[in-house]
């Protein structure tokens, strides 16, 4: 099998290629033939040295695939070889082969190709748990999405479609059009607009906000009696290729400490939730059945996985490149094979 490794922390030419023996499942485990990987940024932050989930150096990033089973361990039924599934994992999806509990292999539906397949876990699961499980969207809701044009924004956007909600993205002015095409009823031009002065008044009841820092500052002043800020990412503290301890800092000093606690929050009606689905992994079943509901929606035409580009495995760097520029309008697959 092939597999990208991080050696140590570096910027884009720090990828090392290694071809290693096959996996092999164990009791209740499955083979995966990976066709396509996804791309997160979490994989990049792991590749800087950013993310503090990420295992030891050298390691295997990747959290999703999508692909054919062709091995099954003890306990798993042979029928499911040659099944076509897509599925999250912990680490070392940027590989031609993973091995997952039976049950995180959730089948791919006739229709749906190994690309688009990778493109579903990590960020529907993502926009599932912040629309569905905390924010409880319903129709009319004004909600607003940070890094709308990403693979996050995009998939949120499916769902706060299928709710009726009123959606609201921040977005750099050359992805606007695409976006207003997409569903966004609003769109503010990050760069060049003041996101918080462009709302203010207009009391929103959700916020999506990966970027941290002084975003979930003003956030909190946009929201309503009842409204919810959930927090999904800190990529403000890592910019640049290589990443920078000074960012870091930076972003940690503008986090409102003193009003994320019970008394302010209480005293104001609003929440602050977080998502990390990178923590889900005893969680297992209702991950899973969450998964189920986002493939039914596929199946109903209601999630419109975006990919951006799909780039061969050994091109890894150019897929990173695309995210840290933010350069894309949706998510950028790994493909596998000579």
């Amino acid at each position: 099998m092939q597999r990208i490794l991080y050696p140590h922390k570096g910027g884009l030419d720090v990828f090392r290629f290694e071809e290693v023996d096959d996996l092999q499942p164990g009791p209740g485990e499955v083979r995966i033939a990976v066709e396509a990987s996804g791309i997160n940024f979490a994989d990049l932050m792991a590749r800087m040295g950013n993310y503090p989930d990420a295992p030891p150096f050298p390691f295997v990033v990747g959290y999703e695939v999508a692909g054919t089973i062709d091995a099954v361990g003890e306990g798993v039924d042979p029928a499911r070889i040659g099944q076509a599934v897509l599925g999250m994992c912990r680490f070392g999806g940027y590989a031609s082969q993973v091995v997952l509990p039976a049950l995180q292999a959730v089948p791919r539906p006739e229709g749906m190709d190994a690309v688009t397949g990778a493109a579903v876990p990590v960020v529907y699961l993502t926009a599932w748990m912040m629309t569905e499980v905390f924010g409880r969207v319903r129709e009319g809701d004004r909600v607003l999405v940070h890094s709308a044009g990403g693979g996050v924004g995009l998939a949120a956007l499916d769902l706060l479609r299928w709710r009726g909600a009123v959606a609201i993205g921040t977005a750099s002015a050359s992805k606007h059009e695409f976006l207003r095409e997409r569903g966004y009823d609003e769109l503010v031009d990050y760069r060049s607009k003041d996101f918080a002065q462009e709302l203010e008044g207009r009391g929103l009841d959700l916020i999506l906000d990966p970027l941290g820092g002084e975003t979930w500052a003003k956030g909190l002043g946009l929201l309503r009696a009842g409204g919810r800020l959930v927090c999904f990412g800190f990529a403000a503290g890592s910019p640049g290729k290589t990443g920078s301890a000074l960012a870091q800092l930076k972003t940690a000093w503008q986090v409102p400490w003193l009003k994320i606690n019970p008394i302010w929050l209480m005293n104001h009606n609003v929440g602050v939730m977080s998502v990390n689905m990178g923590h889900m992994w005893d969680e297992g079943e209702r991950v899973v059945g969450w998964l189920g509901e986002v493939v039914a929606l596929w199946e109903k035409g209601v999630v419109r996985p975006k990919v951006h580009a799909a780039v061969p495995w050994r091109e890894v760097a150019e897929g990173h490149r695309m995210l840290h520029d933010r350069e894309n309008l949706g998510k950028v697959i790994l493909t596998w094979g000579e």
